[in-house]
């Protein structure tokens, strides 16, 4: 197996992990490791674009989300607390 087929399956394993675990929010993992599944699913478009494949940011976000980033954000995202805001800025700062 090549390094490019290991390195598919790990990031296929890593979206299906991020699909199972819908209680991990994004901002949660914006403050941990500076992207979250928004991020992910603009890095896939970008990639497409790369090799010359047509793929929006919106589909990107959707093979990472599995549904319609949207249609996510209503079933399982929650309102950010100020704890998360704070801790939000203050990641920005490292990260930024």
């Amino acid at each position: 197996m090549s390094d490019m087929e290991l390195e598919a399956a790990v990031f296929r394993r890593l979206v299906k992990h991020l699909q199972d675990h819908t209680d991990v929010q994004n901002i949660d993992l914006m403050i941990a490791g500076g992207f979250c599944r928004n991020c992910l699913g603009d890095w896939y478009a970008q990639a497409a674009a790369e090799q010359g494949v047509a793929l929006s940011k919106e589909e990107g976000r959707a093979r990472v989300y599995g549904i319609p980033q949207p249609e996510w954000k209503a079933q399982h995202q929650k309102a950010a607390t100020p704890e998360q805001l704070a801790a939000f800025a203050a990641s920005q700062k490292k990260h930024g």
